[in-house]
């Protein structure tokens, strides 16, 4: 099967060609005001590379959010428009989910993304040779409720290692350290969200059943835009 994935969630616009869970190239451009411009060529460009078209593509993959409220609309309506013509079958990954996919090693894995002002996107997830079990479901968050919650599940798995991941445990890496114990945080690169993470969930998602002919894709915000908040008086 081979996946054309993409994330433009962030400030990073990436797209990848896997093998199902092989990848074949990644391409990426960390300019998030040229997302709309970019992301058609950058397509383009890798599976030129890949020599294929996307008419060998048999599945598609896309970050439904949190994230850019502009990429992730970006993201969304061109994977939709690749679907209609061609007729491929589309996997939504949430970008907290993806960065649990960049760590390997068992564990208890707290994904959390900044979303300014004190407050974090966080999900917990729980990985077991390679099966990965989301334990908490996306939320928009104070990061020091998810602090409470992040010391609440792994005193209860205490056995188990505990990373966190994200460009939000890199932020607050101080106050977490201070606050929780025994906790590990993801390198650099794995901090980093990119479509290869986006198209191995899909992956294992399409082969869970998790798809059916009747799946559709949405925007996943879990907060108001920043727009939205300025004209209720809202931070």
């Amino acid at each position: 099967m081979k996946i054309l994935a993409i994330d433009t969630s962030s400030k990073i616009c990436s797209v990848s060609i896997l093998e199902d869970n092989t990848l074949i190239i990644e391409k990426h451009n960390n300019d998030e005001k040229t997302h709309s411009q970019k992301l058609l060529p950058l397509i383009d460009l890798t599976l030129k590379e890949a020599n294929l078209t996307l008419s060998d593509i048999n599945l598609l993959a896309c970050c439904q959010g949190p994230g850019s409220f502009t990429g992730i609309r970006i993201g969304i309506s061109t994977v939709k428009a690749f679907a209609d013509v061609k007729q491929i079958p589309i996997i939504g990954v949430t970008s907290l989910e993806s960065l649990a996919y960049n760590i390997k090693e068992n564990s208890l894995i707290a994904t959390i993304i900044d979303a300014k002002n004190e407050n974090v996107y966080f999900s917990m997830f729980e990985l077991v040779n390679n099966s990965y079990t989301q334990i908490i479901e996306p939320i928009s968050d104070n990061i020091h409720n998810v602090i409470n919650k992040i010391n609440s599940l792994s005193i209860s798995n205490n056995s188990k290692k505990l990373v966190l991941v994200g460009d939000g445990s890199v932020i607050h890496k101080q106050l977490l350290e201070n606050n929780i114990l025994n906790i590990n945080f993801a390198t650099n690169k794995e901090n980093e969200q990119t479509s290869i993470s986006i198209g191995l969930s899909a992956f294992d998602k399409y082969n869970s059943n998790l798809y059916t002919p009747q799946y559709s894709i949405s925007p996943i915000y879990l907060k108001k835009s920043q727009a939205e908040r300025s004209l209720n008086g809202e931070k």
